[in-house]
């Protein structure tokens, strides 16, 4: 009789055991399958808006799928991207050599998608009524490192200019702007002033130009679109006539050397691994014509859109940029440097 209670004993002790286990497998396997099917995004804050835009909209029709979107400007998202953080980094320059190397040594390999076009925009307070056009020696003669503790008043730029203090605002060091905007003026990537008022959030530079009647600052054309009524846009000389910013004379190429591609860049492995990042990347370009547009920047065309499936599908790595950022480059340009990839 002892005996036998023992055994049921020990049956009903290895029973639990037996549910106890598989909930623990259960659990793991949750767990595996949840972070299998996360996909963390970072990067520009230019690209930002995109990237959230359709993610949400991804989200509304894929409720099991989880997407982290944050962004600490272009150069930060790379340095999450190459040290295997992200799946997806977004960017308003090309990668660079040194972020190319990172990608190496951590043996990421990543799919380059150009997704639209934008206008790096200056742009000063709403009341500011005597500031419309800037040719780029003035910014040069503004931004550059030499301009520190100097150039600190609107007459020492212009003379026509009011007698009145300059408060500028810009983007951090991390940001691709930064480094478009001052490779493109002042000729070196990098080479700027630092005593400006510096925030890796658009939003935050916004508030600060519009917040302020003697500034001024630059960030990305959608920024600027969605703040009429806070900012003016200066039109922009590089020497051929002076420009305004806008989508149609980027569309044109007018606006140069200020107009510039936005890219997304995936993680090849990620995507071959993670059948839900296959499915958003495919998802973001089917939408991004309607949402670049949407947003503010300026859509490619179908075809740009149709090589950025046929190289992600082919799982194409790799950059058609040299490691640098091109300037003056149009869309047409882009297209055909991206159809002989």
């Amino acid at each position: 009789m002892i005996l036998r209670q023992q055994k049921w004993f020990f049956r009903i002790q290895f029973l639990f055991l037996m549910v106890a286990t598989l909930g623990i497998l259960q659990a793991c396997s949750d767990t595996t399958s949840q972070e299998e099917s996360l996909i963390k995004i970072d990067g520009s804050s230019t690209v930002h808006p995109i990237n959230e835009k359709i993610a949400e909209m991804f989200n509304r029709e894929n409720s099991e799928a989880k997407i982290e979107v944050n962004f600490s400007g272009t150069g930060g998202g790379f340095k999450k991207f190459c040290d295997g953080q992200t799946q997806i980094t977004g960017a308003s320059r090309p990668i660079v050599v040194e972020e190319m190397m990172a990608c190496d040594q951590n043996k990421v390999r990543f799919i380059e998608l150009p997704i639209a076009f934008d206008a790096l925009t200056v742009v000063v307070n709403s009341e500011n009524n005597w500031a419309s056009d800037i040719t780029i020696e003035e910014l040069r003669k503004i931004w550059s490192p030499e301009a520190k503790n100097k150039i600190e008043r609107w007459n020492q730029v212009r003379s026509s200019w009011p007698d009145r203090p300059l408060t500028l605002y810009g983007p951090g060091q991390d940001s691709g702007t930064f480094d478009y905007f001052t490779e493109a003026v002042v000729g070196k990537s990098g080479a700027s002033r630092d005593d400006y008022v510096y925030h890796e959030d658009d939003e935050a530079l916004v508030n600060g130009v519009s917040q302020d009647t003697n500034a001024m600052g630059y960030f990305g054309y959608a920024y600027y679109e969605q703040n009429q009524d806070k900012l003016n846009a200066l039109s922009v000389d590089s020497g051929q006539g002076s420009v305004f910013p806008s989508q149609t004379t980027v569309k044109t190429a007018e606006y140069q050397p200020l107009s510039r591609p936005l890219f997304i860049y995936i993680n090849a492995k990620s995507a071959q691994e993670n059948e839900k990042l296959r499915d958003f990347v495919k998802f973001y370009l089917d939408q991004a014509p309607k949402i670049v547009n949407q947003v503010g920047y300026v859509p490619l065309p179908d075809d740009g859109y149709y090589l950025d499936r046929i190289h992600f599908e082919r799982g194409k790595v790799g950059t058609v940029f040299d490691g640098k950022a091109e300037f003056n480059l149009t869309i047409g340009e882009l297209l055909r440097k991206r159809g002989k990839f």
